[in-house]
């Protein structure tokens, strides 16, 4: 084992000097054994960035090296758990607090149902057997680095995480142990036998994500917004409705009052799918901003590890990561203690490489053993002052497909989602048309294009309005503002407290969407025949419509054709009136 001895220390990063040391190597350090990372090499002087609170660490202390990169046990006991940064458990140990030196340690109990035989040839991820027990079944599988004959297999019983299970007969004719866990760098994405298009959404439950700026199944969203925004309620929101298997959930250097409510609501959210905890199907990675700022920057690798090992087991992930501003910080005042030359606004210059490597974790893909898994990454960006040309949220645009960009005005107007439609876009929306239509839903990428159209002439239309006032306007004008009003109010405004608003299916969506499309084209013939805007504005079945969210739920779908035909009939009666007083 490599050692060294400290020569300088600054907070978390420190200098040693010592030989046989390789570049992001694990290190322990001093007598408490704390866990660190060499992350530079000088001849024989390495620098350390040290995961755990350096306080009393003196010079001469010693550092040992680990002889493998930083690595996280990988296991059944993972689902359902909280953790820090670094995987260790922040809940079922029996003390509130995590001991300096402590390390990652699957030891959990499961049921072990084997499916393979001795002298039965395994490749890389192969499934061997089936972990009961848990919250839900698991399949075990070979880590991506292990293949070879089963020479020997345990029978059928319960045994802890990190019991051998079976031993391989690998190719260069040594054998290897293989148990439920096994650890996996984390700044190493796990390999996958090939990549797939991003065809299909991942339906969220939120209209104006689902229907004006979809996110695909395996793609890469940003969620940037100032504070008081509402950032981690629609995280909470999206974790809650997703169609994901697993939520992994990222809590990367936010106050830790807001982390705190996190893991206090967490375990107690139902989940609409089975009707269970939602913590059976999650893991949260909790790593607030008074924890040593380097396990912040370790934290989101550890998650997207964590995401990736799930992926693998077929099951498809959605990555939440709440916020990489935080993790960028951490970044900048871990540089700034190496000395790096400072990039914009002094971000290190390899800024957006680090975010690039995040990002492009996400994925649709074949994995290992034949299955089709996903993970889709959904970061949170917290710019100062709500400046979206600061440098975090910039860089970030390059590699995702869907930004939902929060917006102040409309947060404090309580205005939910505050996702701003003219500042917001997705890439994901020619690829995803073709699962609409697939769902009978031809017009969708129609409508979405109307409606964006009316809420951009609204924009225009408003300014106008605070100069000469909205009676003044002309009567077309006034049209498009009260359809703007009805797509804003009855569309793109959701109650997260209302039982039947709260989710919105495709199906449900879409007759909304429908309905809509359809006032606008009616009050565009009665404006031609001849109708008053105030007409219009009068008419009750203009509050059925901008109520039918929750007024009419998923159970009643037929109800949307009733409140059509309704108004039909409205715009119908209307245009004869018109007719008759020509």
């Amino acid at each position: 084992m490599s050692d060294a001895k400290i020569k300088w220390i600054s907070g978390p990063v420190l200098r040693a000097r010592g030989t046989g040391f390789r570049m992001r190597e694990a290190v322990q350090v001093g007598e408490s054994h704390l866990l660190g990372e060499v992350i530079r090499l000088d001849g024989d002087e390495i620098t350390v960035q040290v995961y755990e609170d350096t306080t009393g660490l003196k010079i001469g202390a010693a550092v040992y090296g680990a002889g493998r990169p930083l690595s996280i046990p990988l296991g059944p006991g993972l689902l359902g758990g909280i953790f820090d940064g670094l995987l260790r458990p922040l809940s079922g140990t029996g003390t509130p607090y995590v001991m300096p030196g402590q390390r990652p340690v699957a030891r959990k109990i499961f049921g072990f149902v084997p499916v393979t035989r001795v002298g039965e040839r395994l490749g890389r991820g192969a499934v061997f057997g089936l972990a009961q027990g848990g919250p839900r079944e698991q399949p075990l599988l070979l880590p991506p680095d292990a293949e070879g004959e089963v020479v020997e297999a345990a029978a059928a019983g319960e045994y802890a995480e990190n019991a051998p299970l079976l031993t391989l007969k690998q190719p260069d004719g040594g054998t290897r142990a293989i148990a439920m866990c096994s650890d996996w760098p984390v700044r190493a994405p796990r390999p996958v036998a090939a990549r797939l298009p991003n065809d299909e959404p991942l339906l969220t439950g939120l209209r104006i994500v689902d229907s004006i700026f979809p996110i695909a199944r395996g793609g890469r969203a940003a969620i940037p917004g100032g504070f008081g925004t509402g950032k981690t309620v629609l995280l909470e929101t999206l974790a809650r409705w997703c169609n994901a298997d697993v939520i992994v959930y990222v809590g990367c250097g936010e106050r830790g009052n807001e982390i705190a409510g996190v893991l206090e609501e967490f375990p107690q959210l139902e989940d609409p799918r089975t009707g269970r905890r939602l913590m059976e199907r999650t893991v949260v990675i909790a790593n607030t901003s008074n924890m040593p700022v380097s396990a912040r920057e370790a934290s989101i690798y550890t998650g997207a590890t964590v995401a990736e090992y799930f992926r693998d087991q077929g099951l498809h992930v959605a990555l939440m990561a709440d916020s990489t501003s935080r993790w960028a910080e951490a970044l900048r005042e871990i540089s700034g203690r190496l000395g790096e030359l400072p990039g914009e606004s002094a971000y290190p210059a390899y800024l957006s490489s680090r975010l690039a490597e995040f990002y492009e974790r996400a994925a649709r893909v074949t994995t290992l053993a034949g299955a089709e898994g996903s993970i889709t990454l959904m970061g949170s960006v917290s710019p100062p002052s709500g400046d979206f040309s600061e440098p975090v949220t910039t860089h970030t645009k390059r590699y995702i497909r869907s930004f939902w960009a929060l917006d102040v005005k409309r947060a404090q107007a309580r205005f939910y989602p505050a996702i701003h439609p003219l500042q917001s876009y997705s890439e994901d929306v020619a690829v995803l048309a073709g699962w609409w239509q697939e769902q009978g839903n031809a017009q969708w990428a129609a409508w979405r294009r109307k409606f964006l159209t009316l809420l951009e002439d609204q924009a225009r239309l408003e300014r106008m309005a605070r100069i000469i006032g909205k009676d003044a306007m002309p009567a077309r004008a006034q049209l498009t503002l009260l359809c703007a009003d009805l797509v804003n109010e009855g569309f793109l405004r959701q109650s997260a407290y209302s039982e039947t608003d709260r989710s919105c299916s495709p199906a449900r969506q879409i007759a909304m969407m429908k309905l809509l499309a359809r006032f606008v084209e009616l009050m565009e013939q009665a404006h031609a025949a001849g109708v008053r805007p105030e007409q219009v504005a009068q008419l009750p079945v203009l509050r059925q419509i901008a109520r039918m969210s929750e007024d009419i739920p998923e159970a009643e779908l037929e109800r949307f054709q009733d409140l059509g035909a309704v108004l039909e009939q409205t715009f119908t009666k209307l245009r004869e009136e018109a007719a008759a007083n020509a």
